[in-house]
């Protein structure tokens, strides 16, 4: 880990933004590494004035009477502002004569040897069909402040379910269509939700994954449930209790297509995600609607360059039920009047060129994606993108985690022919939006490197003491001054809000990354200070993983810990002890992955697993992680401190063991 480090602080490959890259797409919006630093230093200085004015650019029923209230850690932006974030998504277009103008581009996944299906959204189409399930909502009790859980496949109406909730101010709380019931369940209680939206099922690979089975399993295991609004996707049979359910075509059929926007307070909660944290219970991320809406709105037209009525075509990779979807699939792309394009399905089904297909088929300019699918695309080989022409493609992005230099060069030569800027976008569920990245007009990129802060984020590499750390020496990445899209707290637990992101270092916010500023001032991404998991791009707690295990019953004991993954950027290795009575064998292993992927979800099965007769542990009693981490590693010998290790025998026997 630390050869890798070192080979990436001093990455010295420097990339200026394209030659003619503005005259392409209407110009750049900020043009130069020093325009943006005389902006940046305005934004950190007198954000009142800078965020007052792009706030001003966005549609407000009321204005507000201050841009900023902060009493560390707690923000209020734009106070007693009135505002509706799907009135600026969608009427603001209808009422300035955009309506007929196209919103969003979806496509499903195909059959083998089929055409996908497409459709294709207007703002009016939106206007409508939010309108109708907002009105369907209404007539189920649904008011201002209830929480809507959502638990859907990526079609449209997962984007018109979300708009709906904002519309009428009732804050919606996505979760994943790859979690398990008991993860709903966990999510449903924790928020006291009612309503569930679902859909029969979702298209994955050409199979049914069986979303309502995991709603109806959900609802045995809460009593909070009154109704569950099912969208008939893919046909399957489903189980049904006419007391709780309801289809979404008769719902909406029988709803008034009028639902005007509900003023909402600017801290008004717009929305509830549920992130892993370092201990088995999933975080309710609070976010608010104003702050958020216009930090979403602002990054996402000036890290992507997105300009409406020049024939751009944006596409976000991502789920819905991550924060990257929330951001920059819908509330930060619709304001900004440019198509945004959804897809249902896998990158590789039907092909491995599914991806390049979409892009050429629908001329995408904006391709925002994660390092993980990345290194898969180079795996499968460069015939694929080579086979299409992706001469549309103007601006790439990277999301989820750090990217390795090695996949960066590959992006930026074989999918952007070495003509599109990379803006690799560092940020968290927590920050609402894009923290640290390059502008794809201004900012010379390295690979490997998220580069500089966005316009508000005063970023930052200190020492526990809050001091100010030397270039190219580590530090705890923190935020010092408040930002828009700052999350609000964690629902219904101040005192973990506070200890997770405000208790270690005095006066900032902690991201829980390590990072490191090169000579040029650019950030490098070190990875998690606690022990989150990023899979994929996703965040996945050790504990709950942990805690699968230990509930099955042939394991007494688990510790999990992040390993390299070539694909995933990190895998999940898991270390167990057997009861009595019970012998290590890939049965086993196998049975304890299926156990796994039903207790949390498949995002969560473990990549290894090893069985070992005693894990290694301090004298206290307390599992030493960052040992076993090491060994999952393959790294030969430790360099760590062992002083600590009751039993340095363990430590030997489990590097005997062979991987599973």
């Amino acid at each position: 880990m630390s050869q890798a480090i070192e080979s990436t602080l001093h990455e010295s490959r420097l990339f200026n933004p394209p030659a003619g890259f503005s005259d392409a797409i209407g110009g750049a919006y900020v043009g130069s590494l020093d325009e943006y630093r005389a902006l940046h230093e305005r934004s950190i200085n007198d954000p009142e004035s800078f965020w007052g004015e792009i706030a001003g650019e966005l549609h407000w029923f009321r204005s507000w009477d201050r841009v900023l209230e902060w009493d560390c850690p707690d923000a209020r932006w734009f106070v007693n502002g009135k505002t509706n974030l799907c009135y600026n998504c969608v009427d603001r277009q209808v009422d300035e004569g955009h309506g007929d103008e196209v919103a969003i581009i979806w496509e499903g996944e195909p059959m083998p040897g089929g055409k996908p299906e497409v459709r294709r959204l207007t703002y009016r189409d939106l206007q409508r069909e939010t309108s109708k399930l907002a009105n369907a909502l209404k007539s189920l009790g649904i008011e201002k402040g209830d929480v809507v859980t959502i638990y859907m496949g990526m079609v449209p109406e997962l984007a018109i379910a979300v708009l709906a909730c904002a519309r009428i101010g009732a804050p919606h709380s996505v979760i994943f269509g790859g979690f398990s019931a008991q993860a709903i369940a966990d999510r449903v209680d924790d928020a006291r939700s009612k309503v569930i939206l679902t859909c029969d099922g979702s298209w994955r690979r050409g199979k049914i994954v069986p979303l309502k089975d995991n709603v109806d399993e959900a609802c045995a295991k809460t009593s909070h449930v009154e109704n569950v609004i099912v969208l008939r996707r893919c046909g399957n049979d489903v189980q049904w209790n006419d007391d709780r359910d309801h289809w979404w075509r008769d719902l909406t059929l029988a709803a008034p297509d009028e639902c005007p926007c509900a003023p909402l307070d600017s801290e008004d909660m717009a929305f509830l995600l549920y992130t892993s944290g370092s201990t088995g219970k999933p975080k309710g991320i609070m976010h608010s609607t104003g702050g958020y809406m216009v930090y979403t709105y602002l990054t996402s037209r000036y890290v992507f360059n997105l300009r409406p009525g020049t024939g751009q075509v944006y596409w976000c990779t991502a789920d819905v039920g991550w924060i990257t979807g929330h951001s920059y699939i819908i509330y930060g792309v619709l304001p900004n009047r440019v198509p945004t394009l959804m897809y249902e399905g896998a990158p590789n089904f039907p092909a491995e060129d599914r991806f390049w297909d979409i892009v050429e088929r629908h001329k995408v300019t904006q391709f925002y994606t994660a390092p993980t699918a990345i290194r898969a695309f180079m795996k499968w080989g460069d015939e694929h993108p080579k086979s299409h022409d992706l001469s549309s493609l103007k601006v790439l992005g990277t999301v989820g985690e750090p990217i390795n230099p090695e996949a960066w060069m590959w992006y930026h030569r074989t999918i952007g022919a070495e003509k599109c800027p990379i803006v690799d976008t560092w940020w968290q569920t927590e920050t609402g939006g894009q923290m640290i990245t390059p502008l794809p007009g201004a900012t010379p990129t390295v690979p490997g490197s998220c580069t500089l802060p966005f316009f508000g984020i005063d970023a930052a590499v200190v020492n526990e003491q809050g001091e100010e750390q030397p270039h190219n020496s580590g530090g705890l990445l923190v935020i010092r001054k408040p930002w828009p899209s700052m999350l609000r707290g964690i629902y219904g637990d101040r005192a973990r809000f506070i200890d997770t992101y405000w208790s270690r270092v005095e006066g900032m916010y902690l991201a829980g990354d390590s990072a490191r500023r090169d000579d040029r001032g650019y950030f490098w991404i070190m990875g998690r200070i606690d022990d989150v998991i990023n899979v994929s791009g996703h965040r996945l707690g050790t504990m709950e993983v942990e805690s699968a295990l230990v509930a099955h019953d042939a394991v007494v004991e688990a510790a999990v810990v992040g390993m390299p993954h070539e694909i995933k950027g990190e895998g999940i290795a898991a270390f167990c002890t057997l009861g009595p009575g019970y012998e290590a064998s890939d049965e086993l292993k196998d049975a304890l992955c299926a156990h796994v992927t039903t207790e949390i979800g498949a995002i969560a099965r473990p990549d290894v697993i090893r069985f070992a007769n005693a894990l290694p542990k301090t004298r206290s009693g307390k599992i030493m992680r960052r040992l076993l981490k090491s060994i999952a590693s393959g790294e030969e010998n430790t360099t760590q401190d062992t002083t600590t290790l009751e039993d340095f025998t363990v430590l030997a026997k489990l590097r005997e063991e062979k991987e599973g």
